[in-house]
């Protein structure tokens, strides 16, 4: 299957070649009023494990919990960005038709299962560094989901990072990163997002704070999951191995695993994303279930 050859989405801002986001990266500092919860805090404290970028963040998320009134950051600066639209060489035309794909899936899925729209989320594609209104986008942060702009964030080297340093590959695999940023679109769209920020603010300790950034991480696992289950329905996208491709990237971004390999340790309270296991778990969940509510990593 070619996956470029299917519908390119309308929703892609190519912004490769623009020369960075006008600035370097910036984050808020701890207690200065910025939007990064304690959890993200910590992993950024670990960059510079000796694969050479933080596992942890990679498969996106860190920059979720970015204020969603976005008091702590300017509004990004004006830039020179490519015409949007889809893109026109085969990496670009490959995360063009898996966002499709998950714009015709949820369209329908939304609707049917929780009796809401969906609404569309542009892809941003870049490399080396960008903009976003939760601040400065770098390749090293990994795919990201900004809810205050309602945008996904992807360097496609990443894609070469997941095989080289991670040990995952494949278009399956691949599809599954994108999907699971989509997920997290998903989770704004049912009010999640919000909630789990404002518990994260009044979470009386790191340990509770990290604990709801990893439900909300499991469950874009399983919103991915649910994607797959549909998008195989109407296309038969899965082939032989697929599944086990995107299993084992499940596996290897787990905590522990990124834990034990960086520090030679496991410190359960300080996981983000969850272990391996809970990883691969509710993937699976969604990949046989195809239901959203089967994803509610809060009532378990």
């Amino acid at each position: 299957m070619r996956w470029e050859d299917f519908r390119q989405s309308d929703n892609i801002d190519d912004r490769r070649g623009d020369g960075g986001g006008g600035g370097g990266f910036g984050l808020p500092i701890p207690g200065g009023g910025g939007g990064l919860g304690i959890g993200t805090i910590i992993i950024l404290g670990l960059i510079g494990w000796a694969v050479g970028i933080d596992p942890r963040i990679l498969i996106g998320g860190a920059e979720m919990f970015s204020r969603t009134t976005g008091g702590g950051y300017s509004q990004p600066q004006q830039q020179s960005q490519r015409q949007s639209g889809p893109p026109t060489d085969q990496m670009g035309r490959f995360v063009s038709a898996v966002v499709a794909m998950n714009e015709d899936v949820w369209k329908e899925v939304l609707p049917q299962q929780k009796g809401i729209q969906f609404k569309p989320a542009s892809l941003v594609i870049f490399d080396g560094q960008t903009r976003s209104a939760c601040g400065a986008a770098q390749s090293a942060m990994g795919p990201f989901y900004c809810p205050i702009d309602q945008k996904m964030y992807l360097d496609t080297s990443f894609f070469n990072d997941m095989k080289r340093k991670l040990g995952g590959g494949g278009d399956f695999a691949y599809a599954y990163v994108i999907s699971h940023e989509m997920g997290h679109h998903i989770e704004n769209l049912l009010g999640i997002l919000p909630r789990v920020q404002q518990a994260q603010q009044r979470a009386s300790s790191q340990a509770e704070a990290n604990g709801l950034s990893v439900r909300v991480e499991l469950m874009a696992d399983c919103l991915a999951g649910v994607w797959a289950y549909h998008a195989n329905q109407k296309w038969k996208i899965l082939e032989d191995g697929d599944i086990q491709k995107a299993i084992n990237t499940a596996t290897a971004i787990g905590d522990d695993r990124l834990q034990q390999a960086g520090r030679g340790r496991v410190v359960p309270d300080s996981f983000t994303h969850g272990s391996s296991e809970q990883r691969v778990r509710w993937l699976q969940n969604g990949l046989q279930s195809g239901s959203v509510d089967s994803c509610n990593t809060f009532a378990r």
